[in-house]
């Protein structure tokens, strides 16, 4: 019979490579008779088979004794374990995974630190908890004439601070529907919604949905540019993580409500709320939060003065996901659906003849002020009997005369003799176009700018008897003439100045040289001029604001003293602070008295008959010039008495030429009217400051008439002399700023 109980397998001896060892002598138990026994064999190691089971496994070493792990020994045989193979077998993928973890750890936090260097490291600073609502809040201004009366509130419209609980449920319900309905289910980024969002944008090839949480909305609106970067998103992130840290999910909630803009100039829901429908946010029905809820995405575009059905389909979606999500039973939703709320009166105000005007001081006010100002009480200059009367005169001459003569649109300026801006009008309506053409346009003034060169011509000794032959002049290729190709002959400087002539002006200016204009415009307040410019300003080649020339022609009537033009005269905040108040001071000099009268009474003669100011003379000593530029785009009418200098300008936005319209017409009249209006209740008074003309160094000669005339005669010869020169094609007009010699000339003083 097989005998399956052999004894463990034992290395031989001589092994090849194993060290023998000393074997222990293995005990016998004595058997009967005296024969040998055989090797003892517990019972307890057989199972009822006859056979031997195998020992349990053990750990190499891990026997008692010092037979542990070697040979057959007190600690038994020698049996190779299970365990350690597996421990060899997974080891290494335990190994593995180590270190992509430490990898990944690494990756993550130079990624972080790369994010940061890269993108957060001009991420600005939260203000405090106490600040944020009125962290960079412009502040809502009330106007005053300067007589104390309220002309209107410009700003931002914020309405007051509210609260959730001051609120009916469905108010922050719809904005949460409308912007991010899972608001208190996510942190300050929805991972969800960023996911949704790629993928629909993926799927449409454009971007027509976002995923930026309320958190992250009014992190970008109150501390960021709206500019669509990468790193821009990476603070929106940053600026919404320390916000929610800061702020628990209610008062972000609050801080969004009370923040949001909302189209025409109004902020938070109480602001929206009483602009559009004259209530408080606490009144709003369902259907009138809903329409305020779809203003944020597109507040400017569908401000509900702007455009109401677009805003109206916007919030019949915000009350179906007000349905959708459950918040709103579906007749709620059916008739708030069926609602078109009324807009308020006050929300399609406007500001009737004082909205250039505001736009103007507004800026003037922000200039002054420092950031996070609170809301302001600000007085103006303005003479609103004035202002009423300048913005009626010049619409009802635009809409009659204006339109013959093919002008668009019109400004004008009025300055007290203080400086201060007693009128201004900007434009034919402003309702129409907000941009202000007396202070934001710059045009070519034309032979407005004549004042300028002759009183540089002054500083040189020239004077207003001096003679000066009006005659073909040719500096290089430019040639400049006169109207219908005619010249006087020889002129006095004084003549020359009333009637325009541009020969003279443009030898005066050469006599005076281009540093001398240049630094006697600066001192006019005129600071487009260059310091050192070409010939062609001599004939008002370089663009100024109407406002800065009207400026620039007060230094006459003040007696060569400037004064810097103002319209505010004081600011406050509403708890009564002062925070500017304007000292009147005295002109700073700018051209010396002698030179200023004999400009005055040289300027006297562009308003009396044959001068080009003609038709603006009225009941009152008064000084002007008029002014026209090339092919007609711009006329200029400035002028002053002792009380008031106005400016006035007339032309199209889209520079297109009008119908031969020169400054001595259409401003010329506009100026008139206006200056009647202004001095009717006034005395009569001259410029009490004029000084004796001065006498002329040597006696005139009895033979200068004969001489002039013949000298008129060699002018006049010389110009049928020449050939007529060639108009220019037609496929190729001239650029604003050139000069065109070749042109006919519509009347005296234009420039060309």
């Amino acid at each position: 019979m097989n005998d399956w109980t052999l004894d463990p397998y034992r290395f031989p001896d001589d092994e090849p490579g194993r060290p023998r060892k000393p074997r222990a002598p293995q005990p016998r138990a004595a058997a009967p008779d005296g024969q040998d026994a055989p090797p003892s064999r517990p019972v307890a190691d057989e199972d009822g088979f006859g056979r031997r089971p195998l020992p349990p496994p053990i750990k190499a070493g891990s026997g008692s004794g010092p037979g542990d792990g070697d040979g057959d020994g007190p600690g038994g045989p020698f049996v190779i374990s299970q365990e350690p193979r597996r421990g060899r077998r997974w080891g290494w993928v335990w190994k593995t995974l180590i270190v992509l973890a430490l990898l990944v750890v690494a990756a993550v936090i130079g990624g972080g630190v790369y994010l940061q260097q890269r993108f957060l490291q001009d991420i600005p600073e939260l203000p405090p908890r106490s600040q944020l609502y009125a962290f960079n809040r412009a502040p809502g201004i009330k106007f005053f004439d300067r007589n104390g009366e309220l002309i209107a509130s410009r700003g931002p419209r914020y309405g007051d601070r509210v609260r959730l609980t001051d609120l009916p449920p469905h108010v922050p319900l719809a904005f949460m529907a409308a912007e991010d309905h899972r608001f208190y289910q996510h942190g300050p980024i929805d991972l969800q919604a960023i996911a949704r969002a790629t993928y629909v944008n993926w799927r449409a090839g454009r971007v027509v949905q976002g995923g930026s949480t309320l958190s992250q909305q009014i992190a970008k609106s109150l501390f960021l540019t709206p500019d669509q970067t990468f790193e821009r998103k990476m603070q929106e992130a940053a600026l919404a993580w320390r916000l929610e840290r800061m702020l628990t999910k209610d008062e972000v909630l609050e801080l969004y409500l009370n923040r949001v803009f909302f189209g025409a100039n109004t902020f938070g829901v109480d602001g929206a709320a009483r602009t559009y429908f004259g209530k408080p946010a606490s009144q709003l029905t369902l259907a009138e939060s809903a329409l305020l809820a779809a203003l944020p995405k597109a507040p400017s575009r569908l401000a509900l003065t702007n455009d109401m059905p677009a805003a109206l389909v916007r919030s019949r979606w915000v009350l179906q996901r007000m349905h959708d999500t459950g918040w709103i039973t579906r007749e709620e939703m059916v008739l708030a659906q069926s609602q078109s709320p009324a807009l308020a009166p006050t929300a399609t105000s406007t500001d009737g003849p004082y909205g250039y005007l505001l736009d103007h001081a507004t800026n003037e006010v922000l200039r002054r002020i420092g950031p996070n100002s609170p809301d302001l009480l600000v007085r103006l200059s303005i003479d609103p009997v004035l202002q009423d009367q300048a913005a009626a005169i010049l619409s009802q001459i635009m809409a009659s005369d204006g339109v013959t003569a093919g002008a668009e649109q019109a400004a004008l300026v009025t300055l007290g003799p203080d400086g201060s801006v007693r009128a201004m009008v900007g434009g034919v309506d402003y309702a129409r176009s907000v941009f202000n053409r007396a202070t934001q346009a710059k045009r070519q003034p034309g032979s407005t700018f004549k004042p300028f060169v002759y009183a540089a011509a002054l500083e040189k000794g020239v004077l207003p008897t001096d003679v000066r032959v009006d005659g073909p002049v040719r500096f290089g290729d430019w040639r400049p003439g006169n109207y219908g190709g005619g010249y006087r002959g020889p002129v006095t400087v004084e003549t020359a100045l009333s009637r325009s002539i541009n020969t003279v002006a443009v030898k005066l200016g050469a006599e005076a040289g281009g540093p001398a204009l240049g630094d006697i415009s600066q001192r006019f307040g005129l600071t487009s001029i260059p310091r050192n410019p070409d010939l062609s300003v001599t004939l008002g080649a370089y663009e100024v604001n109407l406002l800065e020339l009207t400026s620039g022609f007060q230094v006459f009537q003040q007696a060569g003293g400037r004064l810097t033009p103002s319209i505010i005269e004081e600011i406050r905040t509403v708890d009564g602070q002062a925070v500017f108040s304007r000292v009147p001071s005295g002109p700073l000099p700018a051209l010396d008295i002698s030179h200023a009268s004999m400009m005055v009474k040289m300027m006297s003669k562009v308003l009396a008959p044959g001068g080009t100011g003609a038709r603006a003379a009225f009941d009152w000593p008064a000084a002007g010039k008029t002014g026209t530029s090339q092919n007609w785009r711009d006329a200029w009418f400035v002028g002053f008495t002792a009380e008031y200098v106005t400016g006035v300008w007339v032309g199209n936005d889209d520079d297109t030429p009008m119908n031969r319209v020169t400054g001595g017409a259409i401003p010329a009249q506009i100026w008139r009217r206006l200056m009647i209006e202004a001095h009717k209740d006034l005395e009569v008074r001259d410029f009490d400051w004029l000084l004796p003309d001065p006498e002329p160094m040597f006696d005139v000669d009895p033979r200068n008439t004969f001489y002039q005339g013949l000298a008129s005669d060699f002018a006049n010869a010389a110009v049928r002399a020449e050939p007529p020169p060639l108009p220019p094609p037609p496929s190729q007009p001239q650029p604003r700023d050139e000069f065109d010699a070749s042109r006919p000339l519509p009347e005296e003083d234009i420039p060309f």
